[in-house]
Parts: C-alpha cells; sequence; structure tokens
C-alpha cells in the first residue's frame, strides 16, 4: 500500500477518534440548558466532561497537523477556502474551553450563567460547522486550475452542506445525552436517558437523508456499506436507551459516528478534495501529497507515539469511568462579608 494512501487512513482515523470523543463532549454542552435543573446538576454535566474534554480535542489538533505535514495542497486549499468556518469554529472551540475554566471563580449566579452560554453556544456552532465543512468537501467545492476555493461562506451553505450540519448536531446531542444518562445517577440520568431516545429518532431520519443523498452523489460500494452498517448501529443504540442499556446504548452512537466518519472518508477517497467546477483541477492523496521521505519519517513518528497517546487517554478514562451525581458536589462555600 502507497504511503499516501497510508496517510489517507490514518487522517481518517484521526478524524474518527474526534468525533467519537468530542462528539459527546459537544452534546453534554449542548444539553446544559436543557437537562440540568438547578446549580448542582450543571456541575454535575460539568464534571461528566471535565476530566477529559481537554484530551479529546487533541485529536483535532493532531488531524490538522498531520494534515499540513501529509497533505500540505490539501491544507492550503481547505485552510483558506474555509477560513470564515473554520475560524468561527476556533472561536467556539476557545470559549468553550474558558467556560470550564472560569465558570467556578466566582459564585455569583450572573457570572456562572454567563459562562453557561459559553459553553452552549462554544459547543452549539462547531457542531453544526464541522458538518458543513466535511459535507462540502465529500460533495466538492469550486476550485480553479490553481487549486484555490473560488467560493465563499455562501457557497458552503448549500442544502446538502446544512442538512450534514443538522446530522452533526443531532448525532452529537444523541451521543451527549447517552454519554450523560451512562455517567450519572438519580434525575439527570433518568431525563439524558428519555431525551436520547427522542433526539435518537430525529437524528436517524436526517442520517438516512443525508447517507443516501451522499451515496447518490459520491458513493461507492465500501461506503454504502459502512452507512448500512451506521444506521444500524444508530437502531440498536436507540433501542438499548429505551431499554434502559446506557452503556450499549453510548457504544451504539460511538459505533454509529465512526461508521458514518469512515463512510465519508471512503466516498472521498481517493480525491481529498473534489472540485465541482471540473474533476480535473481535484485535489487527490497523489497530487496533494507530501514528498516520499517526509511520510516515511511521520509514519515512524506515528508508530512510535501513537501507542502512547491511546493508552494515555484510555488510563484517564479507567481512573474516571464511575458514575457522579448531586451528592458528589460538595456545597457551595459561603461567601464571607
Amino acid at each position: 500500500m502507497e504511503l499516501t494512501t497510508v496517510w489517507f487512513i490514518l487522517i481518517a482515523v484521526l478524524w474518527i477518534g474526534y468525533f467519537t470523543l468530542e462528539g459527546f463532549d459537544f452534546g453534554v454542552g449542548i444539553l446544559l440548558p436543557f437537562l440540568a435543573k438547578s446549580d448542582t446538576e450543571r456541575r454535575v454535566m460539568y464534571n461528566t466532561i471535565g476530566p477529559v474534554w481537554d484530551g479529546n480535542e487533541v485529536w483535532v489538533l493532531v488531524a490538522g497537523g498531520a494534515t499540513f505535514a501529509a497533505f500540505p495542497e490539501w491544507y492550503a486549499t481547505l485552510f483558506s477556502g474555509f477560513y470564515l468556518p473554520l475560524l468561527l469554529i476556533l472561536i467556539g472551540l476557545i470559549v468553550r474551553g474558558l467556560a470550564f475554566e472560569y465558570r467556578h471563580k466566582r459564585p455569583a449566579p450572573e457570572w456562572k450563567a454567563a459562562w453557561d452560554k459559553a459553553l452552549f453556544f462554544g459547543s452549539l456552532l462547531p457542531a453544526i460547522l464541522w458538518g458543513v465543512a466535511f459535507a462540502n468537501i465529500v460533495a466538492g467545492v469550486p476550485i480553479d486550475a490553481s487549486k484555490e476555493f473560488t467560493g465563499n461562506l455562501f457557497t458552503l451553505l448549500n442544502p446538502y452542506g446544512l442538512l450534514g450540519g443538522l446530522v452533526t448536531l443531532g448525532l452529537f446531542v444523541t451521543h451527549g445525552a447517552m454519554y450523560i444518562a451512562l455517567k450519572t445517577v438519580g434525575d439527570i440520568r433518568h431525563r439524558a436517558g428519555a431525551l436520547s431516545v427522542k433526539a435518537g429518532l430525529v437524528t436517524a431520519v436526517l442520517a438516512v437523508i443525508f447517507l443516501v443523498w451522499t451515496q447518490g452523489q459520491t458513493g461507492t460500494a465500501a461506503s454504502a456499506v459502512a452507512f448500512v452498517l451506521a444506521a444500524l448501529a444508530l437502531v440498536t443504540g436507540i433501542v438499548m436507551a429505551r431499554a434502559g442499556r446506557e452503556g450499549l446504548a453510548f457504544l451504539g452512537t460511538f459505533v454509529t459516528i465512526a461508521l458514518a466518519v469512515a463512510g465519508l472518508f471512503l466516498a472521498l477517497f481517493p480525491d481529498v478534495m473534489p472540485s465541482s467546477t471540473n474533476a480535473a483541477y481535484s485535489l487527490t492523496t497523489t497530487t496533494a501529497a507530501a514528498t516520499s521521505y517526509t511520510l516515511t519519517v511521520m509514519t515512524w513518528v506515528a508508530v512510535i507515539f501513537t501507542p502512547v497517546v491511546l493508552c494515555y487517554q484510555a488510563w484517564t478514562y479507567w481512573v474516571f469511568r464511575k458514575r457522579i451525581g448531586t451528592h458528589h458536589i460538595p456545597a457551595p462555600e459561603a461567601v464571607s462579608a
């Protein structure tokens, strides 16, 4: 197998890791105003993802760095053409990260409420825009002979792209609700479980429309298999959530997102950024790749350090594996006069 294909697969794996892990983080943030009925319950929701959210974000940093090193032409066209959506995603991620760090700094309810809104919008914006971006990458965007993106923001906000955004939003909300049900006890657990079923049913309808549309445009036999399995995994997750089997329900949405992203990359290959202007202008794994020497060095680095990162992150999840509830949250300290 050529190294260009190997690195296309590795980048796909990095994005799968990011969306499956950061996906439930986004879902928890989006659900904060709807599931939590008190400040204590909001603190419970923060604590379900507090130990892991920053580690989950590492996946997107590595995916971006790997794209820059392995496929510099892809990186240049993507980040210049999608500059505004990616900037908005970055702002959302920054605001969201600040919410985790600053919410507890002051006891004033107004202060906490402001950072709760920051977490909500900082989760909502990326959850939608990632779907819009990937839908457009797979479907193709206007690229000229110089490999330059010739569209604008409104080019990306087409019906297919917007549907992709709604699908990722729905998947992340469902994934997040199932994660909360898995990680909590008490009333919030039951509310999250019930909401995950409702959100899952709506998402299933949107996802089927989107995946069928994708398959009809650029799909392959391999992507069709991945999409069908993703749909089955989502249905299984919903059934398990309805039965109160939170672990299997969460596994169902985890596998759904992994297979859906894998299907998108399978539908994309061997292109990395198709041109809707002229197929001859499309960027492929061959035309967008770095030198063979660069790919070889990167491969050895990945072989050495990837297992270390995986072991560390697995250890983090193992340490913080137990459920939490309102009785685990200490009472706020009294503010001295």
